[in-house]
């Protein structure tokens, strides 16, 4: 969102934009090797790409589970640098539930503008609710090019009753379809390349990569710029107006650690409270259980290089009130980046909308130490219900003989941690305990600076993003969404930032 912000804000001539960055600032052209192949794994994991991920970040998924490592993208573009290049829109029920929840102005008539604004629709243009001409490409990749996991799970899913969807990020889309990508000639357009590369060369637009912001400047309840950190020492920067947008999992800390937070929590770090806002609660993510593959030799990915993923089934559970579409299914043909994983597969079942919440706390005032994340998966028993249901439905999809063909033994899979083995039972019990010990997430933390009415306890920032009881001063990222959308976050993320821009423009203008 901050590399959306800061292209589109300094298209604007008189307005100076600074954007600080707390990893690596760096041209296209110099975008590491292994962060522009399809296999996404390859970035993630492989030494020597550190400075690209928060390495030391933690979190607790479930109640029992140990702390075990988060994903999250460090550097210009964000966690669109490392993620799985899925470009899914969420569905307009999503925006429903926002506005319901205080989000005026957010509604999908008022979202689809800027969904339309950032993409470049490569398999259907011609569509009124898709763009042609945005930052972002969005593209599929052709079936006969799928690896042997999504050929499985197209064949299973459609057998068992879903049909086939030519594009699901057409409006209510549901059924069984080819993922989505931003990615052009097969090689990943994050918003670094999207957004930052057009717009470097801009005269008031500076970018300076390797700061992390410590803290906000304030003036009573208004903030004058930022304290950060940079190679030289500490430095303070001077702003009209700050515009917060380092995501779910550190933007709170900069909020807190100026005295923005739970008041208790700003307290026991020593600080003076300026403004009693609950930064961190409403933490969500969606959980889901991974089921590995063991592939036979022929089901093999050709190459270490190969897409992680094709396909995707979105469906409704009709159980424990949730609305339409609120599951996933996704197939992955290798996991991991070595000759080992291109023999290994997955199918995963995840809870697209979710009602859980967790928290995130801030324990010291150094920032370059990580907040304690706790997801609390499956503490809402809606979404216990529908991923028991979901690893059922998930267990008939691995039984299908097409990819029982393609396999020789299945395993319980976690990104890390230790196999738990599988329950080959259909007892609700037994099926439940194995879900907390090894449900995961999908990488799309979000809340935790929720968005809504500026007299609701629960809200950190109001409709346009601006934090509280503060002045000067907004949150524009995927930390404001107040619930989290039925889709992969990041074209939702981006769009929070074009619609912002838009606003923001035109009210420098006025």
């Amino acid at each position: 969102s901050g590399a959306t912000l800061a292209a589109r804000l300094s298209e604007d001539v008189g307005t100076k934009v600074l954007l600080l960055e707390a990893g690596p600032s760096y041209r296209t052209s110099e975008t590491p090797e292994l962060m522009k192949v399809p296999n996404c794994f390859a970035v993630i994991t492989q030494p020597g790409h550190e400075q690209y991920r928060y390495d030391d970040l933690m979190a607790r998924r479930a109640a029992g589970q140990e702390r075990r490592q988060y994903w999250r993208g460090r550097g210009a573009g964000g966690s669109s640098a490392i993620n799985g290049q899925i470009a899914i829109r969420a569905v307009p029920a999503d925006f429903d539930w926002w506005v319901d929840e205080g989000c005026d102005g957010w509604g999908w008539d008022d979202v689809l503008p800027g969904y339309i604004r950032l993409e470049s629709e490569l398999d259907h243009p011609d569509q009124p609710y898709h763009g042609s001409d945005g930052p972002i490409p969005v593209w599929r990749v052709p079936l006969d090019r799928w690896g042997a996991v999504d050929k499985a799970l197209r064949t299973a899913a459609m057998e068992l009753g879903h049909e086939w969807n030519e594009d699901l990020n057409a409006p209510n889309a549901t059924g069984v379809a080819a993922y989505a990508f931003n990615v052009r000639d097969d090689v990943r357009v994050s918003t670094n390349d999207a957004y930052l590369e057009p717009a470097r060369d801009r005269a008031n637009l500076t970018i300076l990569g390797d700061t992390v912001v410590d803290k906000l400047c304030l003036d009573g309840a208004r903030v004058a710029g930022v304290m950060a950190l940079t190679a030289d020492g500490p430095r303070e920067f001077q702003a009209r107006e700050v515009i917060l947008a380092a995501g779910t999992v550190h933007t709170p800390g900069i909020l807190i650690r100026s005295g923005i937070g739970p008041a208790a929590e700003v307290a026991a770090l020593g600080l003076e409270s300026v403004a009693d806002l609950p930064v961190g609660h409403n933490l969500v993510e969606h959980s889901s259980v991974w089921i590995g593959i063991d592939l036979k030799p022929e089901a093999w990915a050709k190459s270490l290089d190969d897409r992680q993923t094709g396909c995707c089934v979105r469906y409704s559970s009709g159980l424990a009130g949730a609305g339409e579409n609120d599951m996933f299914v996704v197939s992955a043909n290798i996991l991991g980046y070595d000759e080992e994983a291109r023999g290994k597969g997955v199918i995963l079942v995840a809870n697209y909308q979710t009602f859980s919440r967790g928290e995130l706390h801030v324990t010291t005032l150094d920032p370059k130490v990580q907040p304690d994340v706790d997801l609390n998966m499956l503490s809402d028993e809606r979404d216990l219900i529908r991923l028991r249901d979901g690893y059922k439905r998930l267990r008939a999809i691995l039984d299908h003989d097409a990819v029982t063909s393609i396999s020789d033994g299945r395993f319980t899979f976690q990104l890390s941690g230790e196999d738990a083995g599988l329950p080959e039972t259909d007892d609700d019990a037994a099926i439940d305990a194995w879900l907390f010990a090894n449900c995961q997430e999908t990488h799309h933390p979000v809340g935790s600076c929720r968005m809504g009415r500026a007299n609701d306890p629960r809200s950190v920032v109001d409709p346009d993003c601006r934090v509280i009881g503060v002045e000067g001063l907004r949150v524009i990222d995927a930390s404001v969404m107040p619930e989290c959308p039925r889709a992969n976050i990041h074209l939702t993320t981006v769009m929070i930032a074009e619609t912002m821009a838009v606003r923001l423009a035109a009210r420098i203008q006025h």
